[in-house]
């Protein structure tokens, strides 16, 4: 997995115990994951469909910088689906994971449409596939 998205943890990312809010975590993804999906599949118009359980296994405090780590493990006919590791950038210690994150594809009325990928496309290969 490669984490290229980093992200400064401020103060207003915080919870009232101190540490990284869930909730900002989980905006932070859905909109990286979004990305992720939008530039795979060459479509602006992804919507998320589903998102797996989601396991955080450590605190982040302020001051850390996270990086998010995405990859494509399916592509269906509409759908394309990811996997998400967050982790400290620093100590490399896992925060969260989430194992199955699905974004659906669709056309110009708003209905899923096919997209007609089936493998994972690399920056080299991204370049004028967005329209």
């Amino acid at each position: 997995m490669n984490f290229h998205t980093r992200k400064w943890v401020k103060p207003e990312d915080l919870n009232p115990n101190g540490t990284l809010f869930g909730g900002s975590l989980l905006r932070w993804i859905d909109e990286e994951a979004a990305i992720y999906a939008i530039v795979q599949l060459g479509n602006q118009r992804v919507v998320t469909k589903y998102i797996s359980e989601i396991n955080f296994v450590s605190a982040s405090r302020q001051g850390d910088i996270i990086e998010l780590g995405i990859t494509a493990t399916e592509f269906g006919r509409t759908s394309i689906t990811l996997t998400c590791e967050v982790r400290n950038k620093i100590t490399r210690k896992s925060i969260l994971t989430v194992d199955k994150l699905v974004f659906v594809n669709l056309g110009e009325d708003g209905l899923p449409a096919p997209h007609g990928r089936s493998e994972i496309r690399y920056i080299k290969d991204q370049f004028d596939t967005v329209g």
